[in-house]
């Protein structure tokens, strides 16, 4: 298993500046670089996946589908069970995918970190979570590199994936691994002996419009042969595959895409509380300004922000900025913005019960929706863990309905320790509130507009009974 390492200045492992290399001839590719580069054009490189969740999972799938040989690593052995029996634990997935791999002879998970040595890539899916203060918790990275610097080889091809901020594979992930390498006895040589680069995820779970193959991929190399040699890892299983000046740029990038979407989200959120007070449906409004075929990109509004990047890069790069002397004003407004947006959606819950003549101690309320986005039972970092936990901290009695999640799980934060509730016309009318958080297909809205005594509706859900709900439905 891996173990994180102590903190060490500030909880992150330094290395001096971030270094870029220079632009300067590139000598003959050495002959490890020529082996590993005729190995994957013969589809017989192996390669190592760590983390088998929401990223690793589907690029392990892809790279199996390709034609290599693919070993899982996880430290959950739960995970590494379910693969075995040909269980898949991420639905959005499909069930064809635990099967497939399970009767392969091609693929395997295991928990074995000690074993990283057997592949000649390895790919790092890991977490990248934000510490207390909110800033960049590297410890899953860097645990993870000291067990691939055991293990390391002449040969090897090393690729972060985790979103992290610029200078992160140069500057923490390659000295930890060089750290546990030199520790085992063993003096290898970066861009040499073996091969590091830095290539961003991109995964949006239940997404059908597009999968690991069709989404472009962006690739950059400490050194110009690693970022050549993963071009060509993942040209085996990706359609585009685009190879930048070096890792800091690819790390930038996948910063960018988060904080656009990031900052466009607080707009609309900020926007939505102005326009409320405005009596001014802000959903109306996007729609209306939707009709603009040129310099507009609709964004909406909703409860929070959830899943494992856009709550979370922002605060990676504001942390970065601020390291090199230059803040990062507007995204750091943005991050706080979107924080908020729980306590805003809980003091409209409230000021609805109210003005219902609902005392909050004696409230029930049901939240709909556990996930953070419709239709999957993906639940980082879900604003409805803190919808739940800030309506119950406040006295209020409060059940979720989810049926893409039958029960919570303990979270970094929360554990709130229930079940969904079934959603029915009896139990609608239990409650003194509905508050819909995340608009599953699966819900009965219906249902919801024939029976509910009041809805606080945060996703425009039940626009099409506002007649019918008249003061009962609620905007937030």
């Amino acid at each position: 298993m891996i173990v994180p390492l102590g903190p060490r200045r500030g909880g992150l492992l330094r290395a001096g500046p971030t270094r870029r290399p220079m632009r300067t001839e590139e000598p003959p590719p050495h002959e490890t670089a020529v082996a590993l580069r005729t190995a994957l054009a013969e589809k017989r490189a192996s390669v190592g996946v760590i983390g088998l969740g929401y990223v690793g999972l589907p690029l392990a799938y892809a790279l199996h589908g390709a034609g290599l040989r693919v070993v899982g690593f996880d430290t959950d052995a739960q995970k590494v069970e379910a693969l075995a029996e040909g269980r898949n634990y991420l639905k959005h997935l499909g069930e064809a995918l635990g099967a497939e791999l399970a009767e392969s002879a091609r693929f395997e998970a295991t928990t074995d970190f000690a074993r990283l040595g057997e592949v000649d890539a390895v790919l790092v899916c890991v977490p990248t979570p934000l510490g207390s203060a909110r800033e960049p918790d590297l410890s899953f990275v860097l645990s993870t590199a000291h067990s691939i610097g055991r293990a390391l080889r002449a040969g090897q091809l090393l690729v972060l994936e985790s979103t992290t901020y610029p200078g992160t594979t140069r500057d923490e992930f390659l000295p930890a691994v060089l750290e546990a390498a030199l520790a085992a006895g063993k003096s290898l040589e970066p861009g040499v002996d073996f091969f590091v680069a830095y290539s961003p995820e991109r995964a949006d779970p239940g997404r059908t419009t597009h999968s690991t193959a069709t989404i472009p991929k962006v690739v950059g190399g400490l050194d110009a042969t690693s970022g050549e040699l993963a071009g060509e890892l993942y040209r085996t299983c990706v359609e585009d595959v685009r190879v930048v000046t070096n890792a800091e740029v690819a790390e930038a990038s996948k910063l960018l895409e988060n904080v656009f979407r990031a900052v466009n989200i607080a707009l609309v959120n900020e926007l939505k509380v102005v326009l409320e007070r405005l009596d001014i449906n802000v959903w109306e409004v996007v729609e209306a300004a939707s009709t603009k075929p040129f310099g507009f990109m609709p964004f909406y509004p909703g409860p929070g922000l959830g899943g494992h990047c856009i709550p979370i890069d922002p605060f990676y790069l504001a942390w970065k900025a601020k390291q090199v002397g230059q803040p990062s004003r507007f995204v750091e407004l943005a991050g706080e913005i979107n924080t908020e947006m729980p306590d805003y959606v809980i003091g409209r819950t409230v000021q609805t019960l109210e003005n219902a003549g609902v005392a909050l101690r004696d409230a029930r309320v049901l939240v709909l929706g556990l996930a953070y986005k419709p239709d999957v039972d993906d639940t980082r970092e879900s604003p409805s863990f803190e919808l739940i936990a800030g309506l119950a901290a406040l006295g209020a009695h409060v059940d979720y309905s989810d049926p893409h999640i039958p029960r919570t799980v303990p979270t970094r934060k929360h554990d709130l320790r229930r079940e969904s509730v079934a959603l029915d016309a009896d139990s609608i009318r239990s409650y003194d509130a509905v508050l819909i958080a995340t608009a599953h297909r699966a819900f009965d809205y219906e249902l919801l507009a024939e029976h509910a005594a009041l809805i606080v509706d945060t996703r425009n859900a039940m626009a099409g009974f506002k007649d019918r709900l008249g003061s009962r439905l609620v905007r937030a």
